[in-house]
């Protein structure tokens, strides 16, 4: 049986604010019965960063949409710019800073309907 077609509009999914910035889920599990992935769009203040974590249950595939961000997995580093996509797989430490001067927008999307987070800090 094919699921059903959900549209959400921004009114239907308020974002969540943290220190860093915001985090608006647009598909998971909870918000389009059936869906077999989680997507949101991050944005991050300038010069912040998000905590330092990994999920045990999916990949996350981050794609910049606008600003630049170093971001770190395990032990490296990679500048991100427009355009630029990493893929992170499960279980993989992870996280970014925000080093250009505007709002850092990012696309993010997870390989489970039910994306967790361990946080590390």
């Amino acid at each position: 049986m094919t699921p059903p077609v959900t549209v959400l509009h921004p009114a239907d999914t308020p974002p969540l604010v943290f220190d860093w910035g915001t985090l608006r889920w647009v598909c998971n599990g909870e918000l389009s019965p059936g869906a077999r992935q989680t997507v949101g769009v991050s944005e991050t203040l300038p010069g912040q960063r998000n905590p330092l974590h990994y999920h045990p249950n999916c990949d996350e595939v981050l794609h910049v949409v606008s600003g630049e961000c170093d971001h770190r997995y395990e032990d490296q580093w990679v500048r991100l710019g427009p355009g630029s996509t990493i893929v992170i797989p499960a279980g993989v430490r992870h996280h970014l800073i925000n080093r250009g001067t505007g709002t850092l927008v990012c696309l993010i999307s997870f390989s489970s309907p039910d994306r967790q987070t361990v946080f590390l800090e």
